[in-house]
């Protein structure tokens, strides 16, 4: 948890330097969910592919007409959503933020950026490998 925490108060000091208004809030919470949910994604998809050998996220949810759209929906619901509720109670519930924002220091958002970028090209270096890798 302690290296959750760093990364989150420098992800909000990061914004909090960088935004005009008092948008920092919607942009922190945006981006470290969304990495959250990548890395969930990358997990997921190496469980269900190499270790369990069947897949568990069956379930799909067909409310709208466009495969596209229920595919974002879909991705939402599982990948996006757990990580913004968690990240709202851990983070922003009775705002926590100012509590760790004092416990840990700010390094001008280089572990955020660290965290964001790796979460980001992990999967795509990851593909990149296992198909150089199947070529072989």
């Amino acid at each position: 948890m302690n290296v959750f925490y760093k990364i989150w108060v420098d992800c909000i000091l990061y914004f909090k330097s960088r935004s005009e208004k008092n948008t920092w809030k919607f942009y922190s919470i945006l981006s470290m969910s969304m990495a959250m949910a990548i890395n969930i994604a990358l997990l997921m998809s190496i469980i269900q592919r190499n270790i369990l050998k069947k897949y568990f996220y069956g379930i799909q949810i067909n409310l709208f007409s466009s495969e596209k759209t229920n595919a974002f929906f879909n991705f939402f619901l599982y990948f996006f959503l757990p990580p913004l509720i968690i990240n709202y109670f851990l983070i922003f519930w009775n705002r926590n933020y100012e509590k760790l924002i004092l416990k840990y220091k700010f390094r001008n958002g280089k572990l955020f950026a660290f965290y964001f970028i790796t979460s980001l090209f992990l999967p795509l270096a990851l593909i990149v490998l296992g198909y150089l890798i199947m070529k072989i």
